[in-house]
């Protein structure tokens, strides 16, 4: 377990916050006290930063911005220490068709965020559920070349917890060398550029302000964090998380998302061991 620490970053969804979207009183009490001592705090999500993270932390009740927002996997940084954005690869044309291509067998209902609104075939109870959580407007199309008309940062699909392993062997099956595809909940599939992971934008991050890897804890639970919790000088995963996210984690939390795991785990592990 590492001594000096700098940086806290976490993912959000199954991991910061409650199956009920809540971040709990003592994980913003959690959150405030490292921000007393002068440790950055920062969230890591497939979320976009235009639309949803930038608002994230007032949204919450801070009263102060948090000091790095990764979005989209990875795609898209926010340096707030600089107040500087960075963009990373996007998906080409070409291969947003491929996608869409491979996908094809299983009929499911694509969907991708575009100039704000979140773009699919047809409006159903997973994207319903999803323009309501991330508070964006649904685009319906009746074309699948519309979801190619230009390079864009992922393409997800939502499938069921039952079907997902014969998905996931599929897309093994058809590799390719531009793009990759990961799991970030149990029921969703998102594709990327092969290079994308919020370990680029954290690292980049940590260069950009001479902050070493070794001195950041990271915390997620499901795939599309391995890299960043492998990075990081101390990557936990959450008690509720994915068996090859505890694979590769320096450490489990002892509770889970729903049971406040991330600040039983900080206050035990790091902030009453120095009297915070």
């Amino acid at each position: 377990m590492i001594q000096d620490f700098h940086l806290v970053i976490c993912d959000i969804d199954s991991t910061l916050i409650t199956s009920n979207r809540i971040l709990t009183e003592h994980a913003m009490d959690v959150i405030r006290r490292l921000h007393a001592h002068g440790v950055y705090f920062g969230i890591a999500s497939g979320r976009s930063i235009d639309q949803q993270l930038h608002k994230q932390a007032r949204d919450w009740g801070f009263d102060f911005d948090f000091e790095v927002l990764i979005g989209m996997n990875g795609s898209e940084l926010w340096d707030g220490i600089h107040q500087k954005r960075f963009d990373y690869y996007k998906l080409k044309k070409e291969w947003i068709r491929e996608i869409l291509e491979l996908m094809a067998p299983f009929n499911l209902n694509p969907f991708m965020y575009v100039k704000d609104k979140m773009m699919c075939l047809r409006v159903d109870e997973a994207t319903e559920r999803s323009s309501k959580k991330n508070r964006t407007d649904i685009l319906v199309v009746d074309d699948l070349s519309e979801f190619y008309a230009e390079e864009n940062a992922k393409i997800m699909f939502r499938t069921t917890e039952e079907e997902m392993e014969g998905i996931e062997d599929y897309v093994r099956q058809h590799p390719s060398p531009h793009f990759k595809a990961f799991k970030t909940q149990t029921t969703m599939l998102e594709f990327t550029d092969q290079r994308v992971s919020k370990a680029v934008a954290l690292k980049a991050f940590c260069e950009m302000n001479k902050l070493p890897l070794e001195q950041v804890i990271s915390f997620g639970d499901m795939s599309n964090d391995n890299e960043m919790l492998e990075c990081s000088g101390w990557g936990v995963c959450m008690a509720n998380g994915s068996e090859d996210t505890k694979a590769i984690a320096d450490d489990i939390t002892e509770l889970t998302n729903d049971e406040d795991g991330f600040a039983e785990y900080m206050e035990k592990h790091f902030l009453k061991p120095r009297g915070w």
